[in-house]
């Protein structure tokens, strides 16, 4: 599988090993940047730009990494088609994609271990989707209110 990866300046070395495990696992890893080192380096444009790649490659997926992973969550969510989830445990890796069809994982890597976050990216990948009708029908909500701006309508009662 292809596999898309982001960071900034705090995520730089967690990247760098997951690229060089994905690829021993037998994935592709396209590594988007940063490419060096640069304590003053911005995430959006690497996390952005991984995202955008996953975007337009349906089968792939991707991951970003910074400090707290949540910034990194945010700016790949902006990207249009993208679902990032924020795992701070395989079961919430896990649960991002079964539940919610996530394609990209969001990590902090001054919040976990290096083994930890294995383990989470391991999990995401390994984890498909469930297509169960409830699922389906809330990332069709949000996909909908993307195209159009239109709110999901409110259950009457």
């Amino acid at each position: 599988m292809r596999i898309y990866l982001g960071s900034d300046h705090a995520g730089y070395e967690l990247k760098n090993h997951l690229a060089t495990w994905l690829t021993a696992a037998g994935h592709e890893a396209v590594d988007c940047g940063p490419h060096t080192y640069d304590a003053e380096d911005d995430y959006p444009p690497y996390v952005m730009l991984a995202a955008s790649k996953v975007a337009a490659d349906p089968d792939a997926l991707g991951v970003v990494i910074g400090g707290s992973g949540n910034g990194e969550a945010i700016a790949a969510n902006k990207v249009h088609g993208i679902r990032a989830a924020l795992a701070w445990s395989e079961e919430t890796a896990r649960l991002g994609r079964q539940h919610n069809n996530a394609n990209v994982i969001s990590i902090g890597a001054r919040m976990h271990t290096e083994d930890e976050a294995t383990k989470f990216v391991e999990a995401f990948i390994a984890t498909a989707f469930s297509n169960e009708e409830r699922h389906i029908r809330r990332i069709d909500m949000m996909s909908e209110y993307e195209k159009s701006g239109d709110l999901p309508a409110l259950p009457q009662g």
